[in-house]
């Protein structure tokens, strides 16, 4: 499998005030969609999302996303090794993703940018 990348992934109340922070501390401009009623704006290394607190306190449990080459390869690795699928593969609105519980408890999602 292999690793393209990760985010930090970031809940703020604010999307539009978080936004031009974001943007001027990475160099480059926010790609915006809408997942699920959660508002979210990638921008650089980060992934800012704003939304519903019951959608928000879900996404809070993930701990970065990790951008592989393909997703299906990362799904056997992961599964091979032990981890838990919780979601996944799905698409995306840029690829597809996939949500694992590694054996240690901690919670991942990975995408990739193949369409389905």
């Amino acid at each position: 499998m292999e690793i393209l990348g990760a985010s930090l992934r970031i809940c703020v109340d604010d999307l539009e005030t978080a936004i031009p922070f974001y943007e001027r501390l990475s160099g480059g401009r926010a790609s915006r969609f809408e997942r699920g009623g959660v508002q979210v704006a990638a921008v650089g290394s980060f992934l800012l999302m704003s939304g519903p607190e019951a959608e928000l306190e879900v996404l809070r449990k993930v701990a970065a996303t990790i951008a592989v080459k393909d997703v299906a390869e990362a799904h056997r690795l992961l599964s091979g090794l032990g981890a838990q699928i919780i979601a996944g593969p799905v698409p995306t609105p840029v690829g597809r993703n996939l949500l694992v519980m590694h054996p240690d408890g901690s919670i991942f999602e990975y995408v990739d940018q193949h369409q389905a």
